[in-house]
């Protein structure tokens, strides 16, 4: 569909630059594959793409597994920890559904953008890291930030350049050949030998759906 075609072209764009890329977008809109295209199309491919959920981390963890920490540095500490930061040194890590980060954790992530560096939890040095930053969200930044949700300065900082992913209701075009995609790996799934056809009125439907 144009509207995908817009999106590619505007991903090998930003593949070539190293600037902060916001994605934004329905959820299943295939941000995070918008992501990975940027990562594997730059000069950065050969280095880890590292995606971390930042809703899917419970608050009182979040600050070790960003930014790790060190043998003993609190109760369970067992050995020294790399955090997200480090483990996607020299690549990119992507910040999916951003919106969902704590505001105490803002304020962390601002700075080690600022200065490029980590401090793990009960290290003394802070630790130089050299990443690309994608961030993603289905929720759209600036009301949160006018509310008081999320940082201004962070959000200017992660929204440098942003790519909207269209929703399936924007790609009407590529509904046919997307249902053709997933009853061919279901039927490679089930071992079947016969890929199932789709009858016309079948395929109105579905083109017809909101």
């Amino acid at each position: 569909s144009e509207a995908i075609q817009k999106c590619k072209v505007m991903i090998k764009k930003l593949a070539r630059s190293q600037a902060p890329v916001m994605i934004s977008g329905e959820s299943g809109s295939g941000k995070e594959l918008a992501a990975r295209l940027i990562h594997d199309l730059g000069p950065r491919t050969d280095q880890p793409f590292v995606p971390v959920n930042c809703g899917a981390i419970p608050a009182e963890l979040m600050e070790s597994e960003f930014f790790g920490h060190r043998k003993g540095s609190f109760t369970g500490a067992a050995a020294d920890k790399e955090g997200l930061f480090q483990a996607a040194d020299g690549g990119t890590l992507m910040l999916d559904e951003v919106a969902d980060l704590p505001l105490h954790m803002q304020v962390k992530l601002l700075r080690v953008i600022q200065e490029k560096a980590v401090l793990p939890i009960g290290a003394r040095q802070e630790v130089p890291v050299d990443v690309r930053i994608i961030s993603a969200s289905h929720q759209k930044l600036r009301p949160l930030v006018e509310r008081g949700k999320f940082r201004s300065d962070l959000f200017f900082r992660l929204n440098v350049i942003e790519l909207p992913m269209p929703s399936l209701r924007e790609c009407k075009d590529d509904i046919e050949q997307l249902a053709h995609r997933y009853l061919q790996e279901i039927t490679e799934q089930w071992d079947e030998s016969k890929i199932p056809q789709i009858s016309p009125a079948a395929m109105h439907a579905l083109k017809e759906h909101d």
